[in-house]
């Protein structure tokens, strides 16, 4: 989207608002990947879990085609995230504000945003979400080599497969919980779905939640 395509007008909500793009059609994507294959894998590791959650393997085809696929959609997920990881890695840096943000927490749940520093991209709430995630995907597919019976584990002594094993469970709880309240977030923030489903907000919405972003869209044209 070039600098132009911000004033002309080509970009309008249907009641003639302006719109920025806040995610193009490649990063949506993108995300819809990762977030499919994390359903997938949440249902069909708590349906390996444990047996009460054994009848979530129905889902798949029974427990021996949930075996066979859950460690292969961890493969796409993981991929995924690394190119998302890739695409917004500078967004996620910390910068000065964000542990003000933090410490201003109150403001935050009570919406008080005109109080809280200047935020970019993401808030530093975001920021911390994306490396929970990246640690727990990192642990995850660490872990998963290991107890992947039918091409590594037997490369492994079962003192590490043991400790491989709690490590998945832990990792995949701590993705689950990340998960859950990015979900939460998302619905809390509204306008924050709709840019992931249109890729494109308000100005308003930039100017309310996130003004040092919309101030260098406004500025340069891009993010």
């Amino acid at each position: 989207m070039s600098h132009s395509d911000l004033h002309d007008g080509k970009l309008r909500d249907k009641d003639g608002n302006p719109l920025i793009q806040r995610y193009d059609p490649n990063e949506r994507t993108n995300h819809w990947v990762t977030a499919i294959t994390f359903v997938m894998l949440a249902l069909s590791g708590l349906a390996m879990f444990h047996p009460s959650m054994a009848w979530l393997a129905n889902l798949f085809g029974g427990g021996q085609w949930t075996r066979i696929l859950h460690p292969f959609a961890g493969l796409v997920m993981f991929v995924s995230f690394a190119i998302l990881v890739v695409r917004f890695w500078h967004h996620n840096k910390f910068e000065d504000g964000d542990k003000q943000w933090l410490k201003q927490m109150d403001d935050v749940l009570n919406n008080r945003e005109e109080k809280l520093p200047k935020i970019g991209k993401y808030n530093a709430g975001q920021k911390i979400l994306f490396f929970v995630l990246l640690a727990c995907m990192a642990g995850l597919l660490l872990s998963g080599i290991v107890i992947w019976r039918a091409y590594f584990a037997f490369y492994f002594p079962i003192p590490v497969i043991r400790a491989a094993a709690l490590l998945h469970a832990v990792c995949a709880f701590g993705i689950i919980c990340a998960i859950i309240v990015h979900i939460y977030a998302a619905l809390w923030v509204k306008g924050s779905i709709g840019a992931m489903v249109r890729g494109t907000v308000t100005y308003g919405w930039a100017r309310k939640h996130h003004p040092k972003w919309f101030e260098a869209v406004m500025r340069n044209g891009k993010d």
